[in-house]
């Protein structure tokens, strides 16, 4: 192609739009009405805790990233490969563009949540949009960031790369670094934010609600201040990282296998679409309003499909304007292989939100079995999380199918960039609920009129919901982009073995590499793969049990040794469960991180890029559904005890509603922190694999 400068032009400058963009509307919210003194010495207490936490865990981060960037040039050095220095950049560019990703989306969730508050006095549709629009900022923040990014490397490592054969995969491989940046930051904010968040979560129910019975936000709770930073470090921080390394590592993957199929033309086509939705989901904010005795979920449903009817017509466009014609691969199998990935991102919503719904019989059913305590809800609601994987699983498979069926192993790549396309007003909708829940807290511990909490305690009920879909958005475009990289990884095999001289993967009649499970060294990969996801979550959930044990113990000494909490006399000490929750989860993020980075590259270098192979599926398999059921369960008790604080089954302060507190503990690391950490996890090793398909390559052992 010709013309390729000015695509990457193109793709750049709608980049910097998204950023301008967000930029815009950033002014737009901090320039809002605050609210009274009280109002924002509680907002102020909360962003300072949640600024102090993000601090800390970058510096905690930075230095397992130094050494990483470090070892990328000492793997230069040795090998005299100098693409590993492109490798190191690359990375660093990922991490840190991560990092600020995350920054934004605390940064904007910490101002939005006063004024989404103060809003509320005006109305339902004001705060709406209040809480809303910051979403905005963080969803364009989000696409802007990884976009401009992936550009700009492409067209800087592209003007030192030298033409010739091979210079396209030298150029992808050394992008496929800051994928890796972008997912291992997304892990450590996931995994650190979720041990926060639900640490002070569990605390302040179990002995708030359950032992003294005062209200959720409740100001008397010591922990409330660290349950509301909680909902931002691992709701809005955790989730933007979390997205964002989504989004680049599609990208990245679907220029891979574009470049095998199409060759240039093949890598600018995930840039241009990702131009094009990024316009389509500044269109699509337009939609989401309501009356004033509306429901929100509708307002910000029609915000999504408008944008899903928009990016339709942009995939159209793209697909005729550059897939070439007279291949394999048609531009109407490309179009149409977009469409599925739409149709994914549509469905995966409707299903999480049928088993997290208070309105659908799963949690009904969850909620009814508390009457008979909290054994039967903790079974029930194990239940509803095992048998949401087999929907899931039945849209998976049917979007491989068709997507295969219309365009190939590309087509697979591009049904997961257009259902990524959406990360932007997926973001949004996402941001807007620990936000409406911030905003409640809020109203709750600045004793505003009741009409105000009713308005915040409403858009908190579709916030719930909300953030259960996003996450089922979240798992399922995790999943496959994890199987588009595991495309890449095989195709990557063969293109270094062919470079060496060597043998690689067997090809089939359609040209993909087979990896062949009767193969022992194959076996044994997937059998590692597939305990890695159990061994990671039970980290993160053992490290949400010691940290909860350490607030509730803080919390019952408060209540006994401060006098005059309960009758409001006395002021609790909110910045001992801050320090507690932090301390906690920063301790507990390393062993994850090498176990994430180590086993792949333990695996490639012992067994062969076969095994690694072999681990990418058992990774996948087992971590996709052990993300989709604890999310599930952990949504569904949540919104089980939620069905019952609105007056079922006895309502609040009755032994149902205590059975339910309980359940809703048990779900809490399940939704918030082991479920989304396996995201990047998953893809970690996948970048990792690509990375170091070389090296596997040329010095594996090959002991089996």
């Amino acid at each position: 192609m010709d013309n390729v400068l000015m695509l990457q032009i193109a793709s750049l400058i709608a980049g910097l739009f998204s950023l301008g963009s967000a930029a815009y509307l950033y002014l737009k919210v901090t320039k809002s009405a605050k609210g009274n003194q009280k109002m924002n010495e509680i907002a102020d207490a909360i962003r300072i805790g949640a600024m102090a936490y993000l601090k800390r865990q970058t510096e905690t981060v930075a230095k397992f990233a130094a050494v990483i960037f470090v070892l990328f040039l000492a793997v230069g050095f040795f090998t005299g490969e100098s693409v590993w220095y492109g490798i190191a950049i690359a990375f660093l560019v990922g991490a840190i563009s991560s990092a600020l990703a995350g920054y934004i989306g605390m940064d904007i969730t910490t101002q939005a949540n006063v004024r989404t508050a103060q809003a509320a006095t005006k109305g339902l549709n004001a705060s709406l949009s209040m809480s809303f629009t910051s979403g905005v900022v963080m969803g364009l923040s989000v696409v802007g960031l990884g976009l401009t990014a992936i550009t700009l490397l492409w067209m800087v490592f592209g003007f030192f790369i030298i033409d010739g054969p091979g210079a396209q995969s030298v150029l992808l491989q050394m992008i496929t670094g800051m994928a890796f940046g972008a997912s291992l930051i997304a892990m450590f904010a996931r995994v650190g934010g979720g041990i926060f968040t639900k640490a002070a979560d569990v605390g302040a129910d179990l002995v708030g609600k359950v032992e003294a019975g005062i209200p959720e936000d409740d100001p008397r709770n010591p922990a409330v201040i660290a349950d509301n930073v909680g909902d931002n470090v691992g709701d809005c921080a955790g989730m933007g990282a979390d997205l964002y390394e989504s989004y680049v590592v599609t990208i990245i993957a679907t220029m891979i296998l574009g470049s095998i199929t199409f060759g240039i033309a093949g890598m600018v086509f995930p840039l241009l679409i990702a131009s094009g939705a990024i316009l389509a989901s500044i269109v699509g904010t337009y939609f989401v309003k309501t009356k004033e005795n509306g429901n929100p979920m509708d307002a910000l449903s029609k915000g999504i499909y408008a944008t899903a009817v928009l990016c339709a017509f942009v995939f159209y466009g793209v697909a005729t304007a550059i897939i070439p014609q007279g291949g394999s691969v048609s531009q109407m199998g490309v179009f149409l292989a977009s469409l599925v990935g739409l149709a994914v991102a549509i469905a995966i919503v409707w299903m999480t939100d049928y088993y997290t719904s208070t309105e659908k019989r799963p949690v009904q059913d969850i909620a009814k079995s508390s009457l008979t305590g909290a054994g039967t809800n903790v079974i029930t609601g194990v239940a509803v999380g095992l048998q949401s994987t087999a929907p899931f699983a039945v849209i998976i498979v049917v979007a491989i199918m068709l997507a295969y069926t219309f365009a190939g192993i590309f087509g697979v790549a591009v049904a997961v960039m257009a259902m990524l396309s959406l990360t932007g007003i997926i973001v949004a909708v996402d941001t807007f609920g620990p936000v409406a829940d911030n905003a409640g807290g809020i109203a709750e511990m600045a004793g505003l009129e009741g009409k105000v909490r009713t308005v915040t305690d409403k858009l908190d009920a579709v916030g719930n919901t909300t953030k259960a879909t996003t996450k089922g958005f979240a798992i399922a475009s995790a999943g496959l982009a994890a199987l588009a990289l595991l495309l890449a990884f095989a195709q990557e095999v063969n293109a270094a073995a062919a470079k060496l001289g060597m043998a690689g993967l067997e090809i089939t009649k359609a040209g993909i590499p087979v990896i062949n499970v009767m193969e022992p060294s194959v076996l044994v990969g997937v059998l590692i793969g597939g305990a890695i996801p159990f061994l990671f979550s039970s980290f993160a959930i053992m490290a949400v049990g010691k940290a909860a044990g350490e607030i509730i113990g803080e919390v019952r000494r408060q209540f006994k040794e401060i006098k005059g909490i309960m009758e409001g006399k006395a002021k609790p000490d909110y910045a001992a469960c801050v320090d507690i929750s932090t301390k906690a989860a920063l301790k507990e993020l390393m062993v994850p991180g090498l176990i994430a980075v180590a086993a792949p590259i333990v695996v490639g270098f012992v067994f062969g890029p076969a095994a690694v192979g072999g681990l990418l599926v058992g990774a996948l398999v087992t971590g996709q559904f052990m993300a989709v059921f604890m999310s599930n369960a952990g949504g569904a008790w949540d919104n089980a005890k939620k069905y019952i604080e609105q007056g079922h089954h006895g309502g609040k302060k009755t032994p149902a509603h205590a059975a339910a507190i309980v359940g809703d503990t048990v779900g809490d690391p399940f939704k918030d922190t082991a479920g989304p950490a396996l995201n990047p996890l998953i893809k970690i090793l996948n970048t990792v694999s690509i990375l170091f398909v070389g090296l596997f390559v040329k010095y594996a052992l090959h002991l089996i």
